[in-house]
């Protein structure tokens, strides 16, 4: 148990500041808003709300080089801090993979689960010549130049990466003629394509819903593992014969040195929050589909991601 306070570091959002005991912290690498901060605000009240934690959790801004500054304070400053916790996404293993926090690597942290997430998906026009996935693919391998995708990352930020990884497991492995334009967010993206700009869309589910529900887009396929509640009607890219799952997922790491109970009891509370109906309507109230891997499960996907991610990267000389 521990009191709030203020570091020089992180702007502290709480009220109550000096009379509140809280059970632990949250740093979200970001300003107020956004993915990060609603991590750490929904987990860490809905931890309290359900018990799996006996007092509040404090939660901490701590904006900087993209989560960088959150992750190097954890490692030099906190490596053994028991009753921390920071939010993390699949920006956090991309920019580690690409060496983007200054020579940090993913190991070392403990990555100790992820309980929702933002499914990802290729989309084009609703006036396309592609039905299927498998159209799609088959065109990139018959004129690589014939395909453009527009995508809300950089080059070589997660969004860009997807088709990559479909494309590879479809055996193509030339991947620096794919074509890919990275625009300002997702709604750009959506509209480079249905402009005609741009062939395809690489995003995330929760940027197209609209279009969708509009008739501007048809979706070729989520990455995810099972179909989205609610739009059961979209393929997977696994249904589909490309074994790719990419989400925008949602969860937690921790220092990497505590100890294994310590890194237990969090995966244990993290799952308890998972099989809440409060994290269920969460999930509803914001677009994100279920997506629970807590744990080793968890750190193993991780490892595996991350690997995979450097190899791309390396392929298309984002780094060397």
């Amino acid at each position: 148990m521990k009191l709030i306070k203020k570091t020089a570091l992180g702007a502290v959002l709480s009220l109550g500041m000096f009379s509140t005991a809280y059970a632990a912290e949250c740093i979200a690498p970001a300003n107020p808003g956004g993915g990060w901060d609603f991590t750490c605000r929904q987990i860490g009240k809905i931890m309290y709300d359900i018990k799996a934690v006996d007092s509040p959790i404090q939660v901490t801004n701590m904006a900087g080089a993209g989560g960088g500054l959150a992750y190097s304070t954890v490692v030099n400053e906190r490596n053994t801090d028991e009753d921390l916790i920071i939010a993390a996404s699949s920006a956090t293993t991309t920019r580690l993979a690409q060496n983007a926090y200054g020579g940090a690597t993913a190991d070392q942290v403990r990555f100790v689960g992820a309980i929702g997430a933002d499914p990802g998906v290729i989309a084009v026009g609703a006036d396309s010549e592609f039905t299927s996935l498998s159209q799609l693919v088959d065109a990139i391998k018959a004129n690589p130049g014939s395909v453009a995708f527009a995508g809300g990352s950089a080059v070589g930020g997660f969004d860009h990466l997807k088709p990559l990884m479909i494309l590879q497991r479809a055996g193509f492995t030339d991947i620096t003629k794919v074509k890919y334009i990275g625009v300002d967010g997702g709604a750009d993206a959506i509209t480079q394509t249905i402009g005609g700009f741009t062939q395809a869309m690489t995003g995330d589910m929760s940027e197209i819903v609209g279009f969708l529900k509009s008739g501007d887009i048809r979706v070729l396929a989520v990455l995810t593992e099972d179909r989205i509640p609610g739009f059961d009607d979209i393929p997977t890219a696994k249904e589909q014969g490309f074994d790719v799952v990419a989400v925008n997922w949602r969860g937690l790491y921790i220092p990497k040195g505590v100890s294994d109970e310590v890194f237990d009891t969090w995966a244990d509370r993290l799952a308890k929050v998972a099989a809440s109906d409060e994290w269920k309507q969460a999930m509803v109230d914001n677009g994100l589909a279920p997506f629970t891997k807590v744990g080793g499960d968890f750190q193993s996907y991780v490892d595996g991601l991350v690997a995979e991610i450097q190899q791309l990267s390396k392929d298309i000389g984002v780094i060397q």
